[in-house]
């Protein structure tokens, strides 16, 4: 089920004798025309899939489908130094059980979207978002240009490569992509970063090995281990011609994101994740594009998340996406 943008979000300070440098994202975002009534500058639209029920079949803490607005609220108050224009497309909503429709709608949305020449900034909602979110891309580029090569890179705790023969969740998303890429004998490639030992079984590390999925351990994401993280993401990116961003925001440790199904012990730190973000935001294309084309925040339960801190991290990573 769709629902429009609801303005009342973006709400915060401000500053009206410091002029447009003053100004914060709740004085900059727009509603967009989902329906395509006016024509719109090209520009990052937000957009929020409001989903809980991959969680609960996952067997986790549900209260994502919460996620989307109350990012919005932590985001509205962040500097306005974009320099395209920014729109809210509403949510995205699961109605009852129906986690596979609601992916198909969220599927069909992206590609609207990405049809009309914006990137795409996707508020989950659990992880079952990467599957819908990656179709999307997938028809937005067989339409275009179907000779482009996707490459999904993923910032998680988990590979969520579960078997989804056993049921769909928000644990099997990049395990559907792999049998849809292998289907369309098209190639599956996939960076996980902040893999966490103890919070992976065997037969996950097995699927990763099966589908020749990259992937650095949290324990390899130090400051210390920096470099080598910057130069493995720079050769993943050179590899592919667009990217599908996901964020896990549970790769994150549990004192900065509390609010989520899974908290991370230890994860990777603030600061390494920010730091690694402007090398996929600055990538573009041989015409010049960005090669980021969606990403997607996913995960963020405020029900666990008291003081809003959880918000806060996830609000610093969306600013440093799209300021680059």
């Amino acid at each position: 089920m769709y629902q429009g943008a609801d303005m009342s979000l973006w709400r915060g300070r401000s500053d009206p004798l410091d002029g447009h440098r003053g100004e914060r994202w709740h004085q900059r975002v727009r509603p967009f025309p989902v329906n395509g009534e006016l024509p719109v500058d090209a520009g990052v639209v937000i957009s929020g899939f409001g989903c809980d029920e991959g969680v609960r079949r996952n067997q986790g803490r549900v209260g994502a489908a919460a996620g989307p607005d109350a990012l919005r609220r932590a985001m509205a108050g962040l500097p306005a130094n974009i320099r395209t224009p920014v729109y809210d497309a509403g949510n995205l909503r699961c109605e009852d059980d129906q986690l596979e429709k609601a992916q198909i709608e969220l599927s069909n949305h992206c590609q609207q979207i990405l049809d009309a020449g914006h990137r795409l900034l996707l508020l989950g909602g659990g992880h079952e978002i990467a599957w819908g979110s990656f179709r999307g891309l997938q028809e937005h580029l067989t339409r275009h240009k179907p000779e482009e090569r996707i490459g999904i890179i993923n910032f998680d705790a988990h590979f969520d490569l579960r078997n989804p023969a056993a049921g769909t969740s928000s644990g099997t998303p990049f395990h559907q992509i792999a049998l849809h890429c292998q289907a369309q004998q098209q190639p599956f490639r996939y960076l996980c970063l902040g893999v966490s030992e103890t919070s992976n079984t065997q037969i996950l590390f097995d699927y990763a090995d099966q589908f020749d999925v990259e992937w650095r351990l949290d324990t390899e994401m130090t400051l210390l281990h920096l470099e080598d993280c910057r130069k493995q993401l720079q050769r993943f990116i050179s590899q592919v011609d667009r990217i599908h961003l996901s964020i896990d925001l549970d790769v994150l440790p549990a004192a900065v994101m509390p609010g989520v199904s899974a908290p991370a012990c230890p994860g990777v730190s603030l600061d390494v994740v920010e730091a690694l973000l402007p090398l996929i935001a600055a990538a573009r294309h041989e015409d010049g594009s960005h090669k980021m084309k969606l990403m997607e925040l996913a995960e963020y339960n405020p029900n666990f998340d008291p003081t809003g801190i959880g918000a806060r991290a996830a609000a610093r990573l969306a600013y440093r996406l799209l300021t680059e």
